[in-house]
């Protein structure tokens, strides 16, 4: 595996040389690249560069341009403006430089040598609790950037911190004690087998619901619960094993709705709320003895100048309440220090609701004034937006509850696989070919519409857009993966050759120079956990591939060669389309 320097990247460095050759004065310079509608590139820089040495924008320009070797890369350079350099690549460049990605397993994306350890925390759903379509984004994200960062050599740890903690299993096991014959429908389905996610759901809100009138009604059964609570937090043998099931029927549910999104999830990845309690006493302990934490009203509190309520008093996070109980600061300040010290964390990365952001700033600077972050470890929010309904408004069900995940997952299959349907007899497709790729139509249409939004964006919820098969859909994208695997199909004995001699139509060269960009494109969501960049890049590419499916006979192009060079266009095209499509999650059938 060999990474290939981009052709933005070759031109960037010569046109840096030659201002480094015609203007040694200025020191070193960044020619400041990007790609242009005029040109295949334009460079900016020397506008800045003329300001600093007091000349002439467009006569520093020109002796920049006159110190650039007549040959190589680039074809053609003119002095444009006030001192723009409009670039022009040669067709041959374009053409060997995509074979060089060709001949790559990887494209030519660069692999980084790991210098650390990235621990994600996404996709936290909640013990005994449904997952709602507000679960949706922090799985899809999360999952996207692991993929990504893994793909650009980084190493990866998941961690998924479910809510399985809390005041609510007090009630919830007390209920089982009483009612012990509820157990019998926990864990087992029809015939002993075992019961699916959408029945293990069905067990817990039915325990639920039943539980909660009791408490609710029921003085006494309510100081039960909370004695039970304490039993629980104080590590009761018989009251832990409930709780225990509680979680392990939990988790049938959590694999079979990450199941559909069509997302793995491992059990040693998932170390929720109750896996850092043995350390929650000795991280308020820390706290109070760095006087990193002080205690306020009886509370173990810390304070921050610029974090004031609506009366200007500050508000402070809460580690330990007065009442001895821990505030979830205390479990998420112990996990930071469980991800650094055991997980040898230098970066650590939260996929978590804009809504928290305040919390987590106040978290992560604790840690800062604590230690446990520095100039080596640093913690990110990867803020998302809520999801909306059509309306603009936060999605809701008819009857005003939260839309079940499940649901939402089930109808965009549904209308997916009414669209495959319509094209199925002029693709030839079979009824198992339709409904596995309606699967994939429509949990990558869910997918898409939350990656193409950035993330901290609201976005709205309309199956009727993500299944279209026009605009900015995942429908778009992998009918153009199809239809371009058709035509390498069709091509009989002719097959995709690079022929760096031809020269190239308007719209093969778009074409090649977006396709020559993925490995960048990666290179920048990567750093800056970004998603929606690559999203983006990927719709261009298949607008780009439509333009010159329609503009370049591909079969029926004017020789042998030239047929053979637009197959190997789009065969890379292709496979730049499937890789870019399955970091973000989303499968690219061969046939739609």
């Amino acid at each position: 595996m060999a990474s290939v320097t981009s052709l933005a990247s070759t031109v960037d460095q010569r046109i840096a040389d030659a201002l480094s050759a015609a203007l040694p004065e200025a020191g070193p310079a960044d020619p400041l690249l990007r790609r242009s509608d005029r040109a295949d590139f334009q460079a900016n820089g020397i506008l800045a560069l003329a300001k600093k040495l007091k000349g002439n924008p467009r006569e520093l320009a020109t002796r920049v341009v006159s110190s650039l070797p007549a040959h190589g890369v680039i074809k053609d350079i003119e002095v444009s403006g006030p001192g723009f350099l409009n670039i022009t690549v040669t067709d041959r460049a374009i053409i060997e430089t995509l074979a060089a990605r060709a001949a790559d397993g990887r494209l030519g994306v660069p692999h980084a040598e790991r210098t650390g350890t990235t621990v994600i925390d996404y996709a936290q759903p909640n013990v005994a609790k449904e997952m709602h379509v507000g679960h949706l984004r922090s799985a899809v994200i999360g999952a996207a950037m692991v993929e990504i960062l893994e793909f650009m050599g980084e190493k990866v740890i998941r961690r998924h911190h479910i809510g399985d903690w809390g005041t609510q299993f007090g009630m919830l096991i007390q209920y089982l004690i009483e009612h012990p014959h509820e157990l019998d429908h926990t864990g087992e389905g029809e015939g002993g087998t075992e019961v699916s996610g959408e029945e293990a759901m069905s067990n817990l809100n039915r325990l639920y619901k039943a539980s909660r009138a009791v408490f609710d009604s029921d003085e006494e059964f309510k100081t039960r619960s909370r004695d039970r609570v304490v039993a629980l937090q104080a590590g009761d043998e018989q009251t832990l094993a409930l709780w225990q099931r509680f979680v392990d029927e939990s988790k049938i549910y959590f694999y079979s709705v990450f199941d559909k999104l069509d997302m793995e999830i491992h059990d040693p990845d998932i170390v929720g709320e109750s896996g850092y309690n043995d350390m929650l006493e000795e991280t308020c302990r820390i706290l109070e003895e760095t006087g990193v934490a002080v205690r306020s009203e009886g509370a173990l509190c810390v304070f921050f100048d610029d974090v004031k309520g609506p009366d200007g008093n500050p508000v402070p996070l809460i580690v330990k309440k007065t009442n001895g109980g821990y505030g979830y600061a205390a479990t998420d300040l112990s996990a930071i220090r469980d991800r650094v010290r055991n997980l040898d964390a230098t970066t650590l990365l939260y996929v978590v609701d804009a809504r928290q952001s305040l919390h987590f700033k106040m978290v992560f600077e604790t840690a800062r004034r604590a230690g446990w972050l520095n100039d080596e470890v640093k913690a990110v929010q990867l803020a998302f937006g809520t999801v909306l309904g059509k309306d603009g408004k936060p999605f809701k069900t008819r009857e005003g509850e939260t839309v079940r995940l499940v649901d939402l997952l089930d109808e965009a299959v549904e209308r997916a696989t009414a669209v495959v349907r319509e094209k199925a007899e002029k693709a030839g497709l079979g009824e198992q070919e339709i409904i596995e790729n309606g699967q994939y139509v429509g949990i990558g249409a869910v997918k898409y519409a939350d990656l193409s939004t950035s993330a901290v964006r609201d976005y709205k919820f309309d199956l009727d857009q993500m299944v279209s098969l026009t605009g900015d859909t995942s429908v778009y994208l992998q009918y153009a993966y199809a239809r371009n695997r058709s035509i390498l199909r069709k091509a009989g004995d002719a097959t995709p050759v690079a022929h760096p001699e031809l020269e190239l139509a308007p719209a093969e060269r778009a074409l090649g120079l977006h396709v020559d960009q993925f490995g960048e494109v990666l290179g920048e969501v990567a750093s800056s956990y970004e998603p929606h960049k690559l999203a983006a890049y990927l719709y261009q590419l298949a607008s780009l591939y439509a333009t010159f499916f329609e503009q370049c006979p591909v079969l029926k192009a004017e020789t042998p060669a030239q047929v053979e060079n637009r197959l190997f266009l789009c065969d890379i095209t292709a496979r730049t389309l499937q890789q870019g499509l399955a970091l973000l999650g989303i499968r690219a059938p061969e046939r739609l």
